[in-house]
């Protein structure tokens, strides 16, 4: 009995950093979530505002901002970077999955690797692309065809960042899925990485359901 505790004691030992560590990424991944997730939303907020002056200054005053469109354009760049890393995040980017679940574990492992590697990839590559228009925008002093005649340095820079945040996330990802595999953590791999399931979107509008019920009681 006491030969077996203590061979059993290394293993409880290894699995609480595990846990821990798990706990500590969760944690992380829930925070640049939520903080990617306000930005969208206080970007798209402030469009709003911005549309509803420009509406009600036509309508009732004969006046316009002449910037709304051009406003509109910017939010709707820097919305779509931010997007990105919200959906690697929740495993939202679509993909071809008719007959995913049907293969071998070990390859559905593999596709999984591929296809986060890719994402990441692609990610780093449309960085470097939109360094090289950054770059040109600095070097012309380019402006914007506009009543405003924005200088196309400050959105792009802004969508430039946000790109960069995409290419991070999914190249943190792709590193994690890596690990995973190397390791041989096929299960947790298949858990983290696979597009996800019918079920599993019915339960997160379950449980969003519920959540917007609670608060309408509370």
């Amino acid at each position: 009995m006491s030969t077996a505790s203590s061979n059993d004691l290394p293993r409880a030992v290894r699995r609480e950093p595990e846990k821990s560590d798990e706990a500590a990424s969760k944690r992380l991944k829930e925070g640049i979530e939520t903080v990617l997730a306000l930005l969208f939303g206080a970007i798209f907020l402030g469009l709003s505002v911005v549309v509803s002056v420009e509406t009600l200054a036509r309508k009732l005053f004969n006046f316009s901002i002449q910037g709304a469109d051009e406003l509109g354009g910017y939010t709707l760049a820097l919305g779509s970077t931010l997007a990105f890393s919200l959906a690697v995040m929740g495993r939202a980017h679509i993909r071809v999955d008719v007959f995913h679940e049907r293969l071998p574990k070990g390859l559905r492992a593999v596709l999984n690797l591929v296809a986060i590697v890719s994402l990441a990839s692609l990610g780093i590559f449309i960085c470097w692309l939109a360094y090289r228009v950054l770059l040109d925008t600095f070097e012309y002093g380019s402006t914007a065809p506009t009543p405003w005649a924005t200088p196309l340095a400050y959105p792009q820079s802004l969508w430039f960042a946000g790109l960069i945040a995409f290419a991070f996330v999914a190249s943190g990802y792709a590193l994690q899925a890596i690990r995973l595999f190397l390791g041989g953590h096929t299960d947790r791999l298949l858990v983290d990485f696979s597009p996800k399931s019918a079920k599993e979107e019915l339960k997160e509008e379950l449980d969003d359901l519920a959540l917007r019920h609670e608060g309408e009681v509370s």
